[in-house]
């Protein structure tokens, strides 16, 4: 499947894919037919944390990726060598050793101790910057830039990777899949008798250019559910409405509060085949390869053969993928048995 190269200039051009498990059927359709696909009563939960500038460049040979925050100055991050965001990951050179006590300077405002390397992989440390509060968060804003992959056109800007609805800056790359649910759709969902609540989950990265790393995404993510949102999806389930998650971080955030019993926490669930949703009736997603880790979560939602054979139609349609391709929706309900791509 092609990849988009660059953010929409209409964004409400985009085209969605509905897979309906329960039918067993899948079928084209618009972004900005969701309010028909909805039902009175679901309740749509989105991810509103806003996208840091997550890439620190020290050198030509030396980018940090900040991937997940231990506290108010720790953070982990994923080193690469010489290259840039125009070499795909898995082409980008080594960095030089990075061991417990480098300090790292980002400019002259931003600056990092190395305090803790993975037991795994030396590429993976633990950085304590050394400001603090304002500080700190004015000279990340100043030295970074969004993390970005090489099938991108041109370079990002921090404002190409914010959902509408953004609020704390807590994602490291863009949670994608609410990219285009603008203000008009979230009302549009709302008028057609649907409820639209909120959630905030640290995204992690997608890709780190080692297969034994990637093996490990999603790393670990802190979330965090407001009691009104809780409330609400609790209702809907009484109810037995359909609750829909835009993107898997709001899945692992949904489906690990219903597992640990708390409404913060940190998310280390997986999902993907042999796990079945809890909470999360249906999921809008990005369109993703076969084979790779964010196709297999879907098998959380739809059986593999479904889930392949719309997808193959999709690639033959010319659908295109990563965070600014098109959309994926699969919900059971949304299509009748005789709707079929």
């Amino acid at each position: 499947m092609r990849a988009a190269s660059a953010p929409r200039t209409q964004p409400h051009s985009e085209r969605l894919l509905v897979i309906d498990p329960g039918a067993g059927t899948f079928a084209d359709r618009r972004i900005l037919e969701l309010p028909r696909l909805t039902h009175p009563g679901d309740v749509w939960v989105v991810n509103d944390a806003a996208t840091l500038p997550a890439s620190l460049v020290i050198s030509p040979e030396l980018e940090l990726r900040l991937v997940a925050q231990e506290d108010e100055r720790t953070f982990w991050a994923l080193a690469f060598g010489s290259g840039d965001a125009r070499v795909p990951t898995e082409q980008r050179a080594l960095p030089p050793p990075l061991p417990v006590g480098t300090t790292l300077r980002f400019g002259e405002e931003l600056s990092a101790r190395v305090v803790a390397v993975d037991a795994h992989s030396a590429r993976l440390i633990a950085i304590r910057f050394e400001q603090s509060d304002a500080r700190l968060w004015q000279g990340l804003y100043r030295a970074g830039r969004p993390i970005q992959y090489a099938y991108l056109s041109r370079p990002l800007a921090l404002w190409d990777v914010q959902n509408g609805y953004a609020s704390r800056p807590w994602a490291f790359e863009m949670p994608s899949a609410g990219r285009p649910l603008s203000f008009e759709l979230l009302f549009g969902l709302e008028r057609a008798g649907a409820e639209v609540l909120r959630l905030t989950h640290a995204a992690g990265i997608s890709s780190t250019g080692d297969s034994a790393l990637d093996r490990r995404l999603p790393i670990p993510e802190r979330y965090e559910i407001p009691r009104a949102s809780a409330e609400r999806v609790s209702l809907a389930r009484a109810r037995r409405s359909r609750v829909v998650a835009v993107g898997t971080s709001v899945t692992r955030a949904l489906e690990s509060a219903e597992l640990g019993g708390h409404r913060a926490g940190v998310a280390e669930l997986l999902l993907g085949p042999g796990y079945r949703p809890r909470v999360v009736s249906g999921i809008l997603s990005g369109m993703h390869e076969p084979n790779t880790t964010h196709f297999s979560l879907l098998e959380a939602f739809a059986p593999r053969g479904l889930l392949e054979a719309s997808f193959a139609h999709a690639e033959r349609a010319g659908y295109l993928e990563h965070e600014f391709g098109d959309a994926c929706l699969i919900l059971p309900g949304a299509l009748s048995s005789t709707e079929c791509g």
